[in-house]
């Protein structure tokens, strides 16, 4: 496959919130390299507006509520895929984080960082990857975090969850590469200067201090030359962090 072939087909982002986010970000990327986008997220305003931005640009775009730890819901989001011809790639953006002291944790918590961090992943690569198979082409492309490679104090709960993800795709890249499905596991090693982040701890984010932070935009461009690697040289895992952070 060329980079130019692996381009075609429609871009399913799933997790999408605000524009100045990573799943905004996304979209606009993919949606500047030429696919059409499939805009999913929980928040029916939030994605409608990012869908806007794109059309105001000339691209295309489709948006869809869709709850990812449901499997009637993903299986119905990749029925309404089937209408926008075949499957360039699925971005697995679905997610959040929060410090939360291990013994302060309820299971209801645990659980649901599983269901969105995991078991949504699960759900959406088992029709993902039953089409991009078929069709012999095709990118599955997941979010992960620092927490994927490592526990720390106050986040059992989200390391839990992403270390399961990364293993999950890891299983799908030793299975589905040979058939011409590209899986791919970026590892976000920072924190990300979007709007949920600042919006509510812009104080730090300014102590980071000028590309102390990921952006958005930066994160999205490395998914992109993901997506349109040659498959003689895949990459599976791709870590990013600010040139100052720790690690």
């Amino acid at each position: 496959m060329t980079a130019e072939n692996a381009v075609q087909g429609l871009s399913i982002i799933i997790g999408v919130g605000a524009s100045n986010g990573v799943g905004g970000a996304l979209v606009h990327r993919f949606a500047n390299g030429g696919a059409p986008v499939l805009i999913v997220g929980r928040t029916a305003e939030k994605i409608e507006a990012v869908a806007k931005e794109v059309t105001a640009s000339g691209g295309t775009a489709f948006t869809q509520v869709c709850d990812v730890t449901s499997p009637d819901q993903v299986a119905a989001l990749f029925e309404t895929a089937k209408e926008h011809g075949p499957l360039g790639s699925v971005l697995y953006n679905a997610g959040n984080n929060a410090i939360i002291p291990f013994e302060e944790v309820t299971p209801e918590q645990f659980e649901q960082f599983w269901r969105t961090g995991a078991y949504g992943a699960f759900l959406v690569a088992q029709q993902a990857l039953k089409i991009m198979s078929a069709q012999g082409s095709g990118s599955f492309l997941v979010t992960g975090a620092s927490a994927s490679m490592r526990g720390k104090p106050n986040f059992a709960h989200f390391s839990s969850a992403k270390g399961a993800l990364r293993n999950l795709t890891q299983s799908l890249a030793r299975d589905y590469g040979p058939k011409g499905v590209h899986v791919g596991h970026v590892v976000i090693d920072g924190v990300v200067n979007g709007d949920m982040v600042r919006s509510r701890f812009a104080d730090y984010l300014d102590a980071k201090g000028n590309n102390g932070a990921l952006e958005p935009d930066a994160i999205a461009e490395a998914f992109w030359q993901l997506h349109v690697q040659h498959p003689s040289a895949w990459t599976h895992e791709l870590d990013l962090r600010p040139f100052k952070e720790e690690w």
